[in-house]
């Protein structure tokens, strides 16, 4: 397992409820509800389904006060989940999320309004003792900034973060986040590289309008995956047009892909199959996988290796917690370079998960 602090970037520690973002805390992860905020019981609904699914931070819309008495609620009936209040124009709608008790509050400071307005939330999220995320987006950054680029490149974004983290200087706040998102990848990690070269607040990593599950799940993968081994980033959020909760398995998979200490779960690796497989390895990895989430065993930290054939299978699965290697009708039950015994097609699935249990039971 990497350990992540050894590469780290020394970031300043902001919490987020029970949550610390930064410092030498775990990277987080997160994501947001699509559902209306105005609708407490369906809101309240998915977050505890993106809690049940491993989500750390939760974050829901409020564009007015409708939906802030909403967040009243939700806060009120799950107090023990960080919570963030995404605000946009209306700069009286994060003061008011701030009174009542979110965990961090998310703007855009430069489509708040006038300096007046964005010391007014600041001062509402001191009072409160909540941090502020500056959320830079390559959709909506300010006239001046484009004027001078003339394009969201990397250095646009950065400038538009450094012009909105002096904004908040300025008015002595500094429990602050810095995200810069675009749906460009490449342009995303720049930007980061940029921004985390010149301070030391924390950084939320996510590509923006990254796309469906799949297509999403790549350009996530690549952005937030070369940072983090970079050393750069403190919590993620990757963004899919897709149920949120799609959102959690994907973010683990990057984490778990590049060996995160104390937050990868399961890494389930297999082979892509060939001619020289002779049993049915895409089946039996779909119904592998449908098993362990029936059983709650994804967040195992273990590695298991489903292999086809004995060409790359036996050394897969001799590094592997447990596996298998395939034959005709059959396979090897391996578990850490030790042969176990050979077990029938049809049984390997409860076997897998029978040894899995056991093993998670030590």
């Amino acid at each position: 397992m990497m350990n992540y602090n050894e590469i780290r970037r020394s970031t300043r520690s902001v919490k987020v409820g029970g949550i610390t973002v930064g410092g030498s805390a775990p990277v987080a992860i997160q994501s947001m509800t699509n559902t209306d905020t105005a609708d407490v019981a369906a809101t309240l609904a998915q977050i505890k389904a993106l809690c049940l699914a491993g989500c750390e931070i939760v974050r829901v819309t409020v564009p007015d006060m409708a939906a802030a008495n909403a967040v009243f609620e939700i806060r009120n009936a799950l107090p023990e989940v960080p919570l963030v209040a995404d605000i946009h124009y209306d700069y009286r709608v994060a003061v008011r999320c701030a009174e009542i008790g979110v965990d961090k509050i998310r703007i855009n400071p430069g489509n708040i309004g006038g300096e007046d307005r964005v010391k007014a939330v600041c001062t509402a999220c001191r009072a409160a003792g909540i941090p502020i995320r500056i959320g830079v987006n390559s959709g909506s950054l300010e006239k001046h900034i484009l004027e001078k680029y003339g394009a969201p490149t990397a250095e646009a974004l950065a400038a538009s973060a450094f012009y909105h983290v002096e904004l908040l200087e300025k008015f002595d706040f500094t429990d602050t986040v810095i995200s810069i998102k675009a749906s460009d990848v490449p342009t995303m990690i720049a930007a980061n590289r940029l921004v985390a070269a010149r301070c030391d607040y924390p950084i939320h990593l996510g590509v923006t309008e990254a796309g469906g599950r799949l297509a999403g799940s790549i350009k996530s993968a690549i952005g937030i995956g070369t940072l983090l081994l970079e050393g750069i980033g403190d919590t993620v959020r990757v963004s899919l047009t897709a149920d949120p909760v799609e959102e959690i398995a994907a973010a683990r998979s990057i984490l778990s892909a590049i060996g995160m200490e104390g937050k990868s779960g399961m890494n389930i690796v297999s082979c892509p199959t060939c001619g020289r497989t002779k049993i049915n390895l895409i089946s039996l990895v779909e119904r592998f996988e449908r098993a362990v989430d029936a059983e709650g065993l994804r967040e195992v930290p273990l590695r298991v290796a489903l292999m086809g054939c004995p060409v790359n299978g036996p050394g897969e699965a001799r590094e592997a917690d447990i596996g298998i290697c395939g034959g005709v009708g059959e396979a090897l039950l391996i578990a850490r370079g030790e042969v176990l015994r050979k077990i029938p097609e049809e049984a390997i699935i409860d076997t897998l998960i029978a040894e899995i249990k056991a093993l998670a039971n030590k």
